[in-house]
């Protein structure tokens, strides 16, 4: 009857060994996949934060890069009585970066005033990176010096007008920044306006400093609408323009 009852405490417990080991197992095995389900997860969130920092970066750079919009340069200078005429020659760019007709201005001073309409557009569309309203506008409407006045400013491009630039344009996109022009004065009172055709903000700006001969000045733009004149020494085809033109004039000066 030992025997028996040794038997059957064996088997017991041999049971109870594999009713814990399989247990054991059990837990194991759920453990390991939660921990996997864990991992998985984890490298789920690192690629979404990856692509959200990359899309971040992608914003951050383009609302820091300034859009060249016009080039000035001092193509002669003279002495008028006691006043200083400047002779500038302005060069704007086109929607894809391509120089246009120069203009020759002149102004009286030394300073310059240019002076322009800007639309900035909704910031989730600058964002965005929209074909419209991805990048603010420019159109530029004056340009007078220092020793003059505001009223008698030599015009450069006519809201009411087709800039030079539009020729360039997609049919879309130039019907559209056309028809914002001639509602400007209206988007800058109206905000149910502005709000209709996803404008921010309708602002008129300017840049102003002195032209120094052998330099060009350039005039960027920001997606976000911020105008801005930088100035270095003058190189390339412009530097050979200027040459070329100083040839020219000294050669009709002499006999």
């Amino acid at each position: 009857m030992f025997d028996m009852m040794y038997r059957a405490l064996i088997k017991l417990c041999i049971a109870v060994s594999l009713s814990v080991l399989a247990g054991a197992a059990g837990w194991w095995v759920w453990h390991s996949s939660d921990d996997q389900r864990k991992i998985a997860d984890l490298e789920a969130q690192k690629q979404v934060l990856a692509q959200q920092k990359q899309q971040l970066e992608q914003v951050v750079s383009r609302l820091g890069t300034n859009k060249r919009v016009a080039d000035l340069i001092v193509t002669g200078r003279k002495q008028i009585g006691e006043q200083v005429a400047t002779e500038l020659l302005f060069v704007e760019y086109d929607r894809a970066g391509k120089p246009m007709e120069p203009r020759q201005y002149t102004i009286a001073g030394v300073m310059a005033h240019v002076e322009a309409m800007v639309i900035e557009f909704e910031r989730q569309k600058v964002v965005e990176n929209d074909p419209l309203k991805g990048h603010a506008i420019t159109l530029f409407t004056r340009i007078f010096g220092e020793n003059e006045s505001p009223a008698s400013a030599k015009r450069i491009d006519s809201p009411g007008g087709v800039p030079e630039f539009y020729r360039s344009a997609e049919p879309g996109i130039a019907a559209f920044e056309q028809l914002l022009w001639s509602k400007f004065w209206q988007l800058e009172s109206d905000a149910n306006l502005r709000q209709e055709m996803g404008v921010r903000v309708a602002v008129g700006k300017g840049v102003w400093g002195p032209f120094e001969p052998d330099m060009l000045y350039t005039i960027t733009l920001t997606p976000d609408g911020n105008l801005s004149r930088t100035a270095e020494p003058m190189r390339g085809v412009y530097q050979t323009y200027i040459q070329l033109l100083r040839q020219k004039l000294t050669s009709s000066t002499e006999p």
